[in-house]
C-alpha cells in the first residue's frame, strides 16, 4: 500500500524543489493568479498557470502577458500550448524572462477549439511533430520543461508511454498524464491503472491526473499507477483549498485557512471576487468571476435561491454582486447544511 506520507514528501523537478506531491492542475480560464495564490496558500505543492497560447504570447496579444505574470510564489510554472515550434520556443523564452521556473507543454487539452488548431491532445496524433515542439522548447530555455498529456487520442491509439519516453529522451523533466483519452473528454472514470504503463516507460517523475477528489483517491491513484504525485483539477471548483486539503490530511493537518463558518466563507468568496476585479479590471472581472461565484453557490449553498443567484450572476456593479453573494452564501449555506443533516 502507498503510505499516506508519500504525498507529503518533497519532489524534485529538474532541480526545482516542490514542497509536496499534490498539485493544482492548469485549467484554462480558471487557474489565474488569484486562484493560484489561494491554492498555494492552502497547501498545494505546486500550482500551474492556465494554458497560454504560444502564438498569442509571441505576438504580444492583449491578455497573454497577464496569464504568465509572476504571482510571487516560490515556484512559478507556466503552461504553453501551440502547434508551431518557433512560437513555442519564443513563448517559452518570454515566460522564462517573466520569471517562470518551469515550462509545461500542453498536449492534453481535449477542447475542440484547441484540437481543431492541431494543438493540445491533437498533438498525440503525430508524435514526430509533437517532439519538434518539445525539442524547440527544451533548447530555448534553461529552466525545466514538462509535458502534460492524455492516455492517447482514442482507445485505438494509447500512445502516452511512447510520447513520455521520447519526451524524456528530448530532455523533459516530468510528465503528467490524465487517465482518459481525448475522445473521452471527461466522461466515465479516469483509468488510473493505465497510467502505470507511462511510469514503467520513463525514469522521470510521473504525475497522475483525473478524478482525484480526496485523500483516499490520491492514495489509490498512486497505488494503481505507481505515479510520483497527483494533480487535482475540477475538485477545485468552488474549493480552492482542494489540493491543499489532501496534502494537509496527508501530513495529519487540516487545510490551512479553510473558512469554517458561513460568514467566513462569504468573506473568503468576496475577497476572491475582489482579487479578480483587481486582476482584470471591473468590466472584464465581472464576467471572469461569474463561473467561480456559481461554483461557490453550487457547492456551499445548494445553488441558492433563484433570485439571489440571478443577482449574483448578472449584477452590473461589484456592490450589487457582493450584497447578493453574502446573503446567498450565509443563508443558503445554513439551508444546505439543514438539508444534508435531514
Amino acid at each position: 500500500m502507498i503510505a499516506t506520507s508519500t504525498l507529503a514528501e518533497p519532489l524534485m523537478i529538474g532541480g526545482i524543489p516542490i514542497r509536496n506531491r499534490v498539485f493544482l492542475a492548469p485549467m484554462s480560464g480558471i487557474t489565474d493568479e488569484a486562484m493560484r495564490k489561494r491554492a498555494y496558500r492552502h497547501g498545494a505543492g505546486l500550482v500551474v498557470s492556465e494554458m497560454v497560447a504560444s502564438g498569442e504570447l509571441s505576438k504580444g496579444r492583449e491578455g497573454s502577458n497577464l496569464r504568465i505574470r509572476h504571482s510571487g510564489l516560490p515556484v512559478h510554472m507556466v503552461q504553453l500550448a501551440g502547434r508551431e515550434a518557433a512560437h513555442m520556443a519564443e513563448g517559452a523564452k518570454i515566460a522564462a524572462g517573466e520569471g517562470a521556473d518551469i515550462i509545461d507543454i500542453n498536449m492534453g487539452c481535449p477542447a475542440k477549439k484547441v484540437t481543431g488548431g492541431y494543438a493540445g491532445s491533437a498533438l498525440m496524433l503525430n508524435l514526430d511533430h509533437a517532439l519538434t515542439l518539445i525539442e524547440a522548447v527544451v533548447e530555448a530555455v534553461d529552466v525545466p520543461v514538462t509535458v502534460k498529456m492524455r492516455l492517447g487520442w482514442d482507445e485505438g491509439a494509447l500512445n502516452a508511454p511512447t510520447l513520455a519516453r521520447r519526451a524524456e529522451d528530448a530532455g523533459v523533466k516530468m510528465v503528467t498524464v490524465h487517465g482518459r483519452t481525448r475522445c473521452q473528454f471527461y466522461q466515465g472514470k479516469a483509468d488510473w491503472k493505465a497510467i502505470a504503463r507511462v511510469k514503467q516507460a520513463v525514469s522521470i517523475p510521473v504525475v497522475a491526473n483525473g478524478d482525484v477528489n480526496s485523500l483516499d483517491d490520491a492514495k489509490t491513484v498512486l497505488e494503481l499507477s505507481g505515479a510520483d504525485a497527483v494533480m487535482v483539477g475540477r475538485a477545485h471548483y468552488g474549493a480552492p483549498w482542494a489540493a491543499g486539503q489532501i496534502a494537509g490530511e496527508a501530513m495529519g493537518l487540516g487545510a490551512e485557512a479553510m473558512p469554517d463558518t458561513p460568514e467566513a466563507l462569504a468573506d473568503y468568496v468576496v475577497e476572491h471576487y475582489e482579487d479578480m476585479l483587481s486582476l482584470y479590471g471591473i468590466e472584464s472581472g465581472l464576467r471572469q468571476a461569474r463561473k467561480h461565484l456559481g461554483w461557490y453557490l453550487d457547492r456551499h449553498a445548494g445553488g441558492g435561491s433563484e433570485d439571489l443567484r440571478k443577482s449574483v450572476m448578472t449584477g452590473k456593479t461589484p456592490a450589487e454582486v457582493v450584497a447578493a453573494l453574502k446573503i446567498a452564501l450565509i443563508e443558503g449555506a445554513a439551508t444546505h447544511t439543514e438539508r444534508r443533516a435531514a
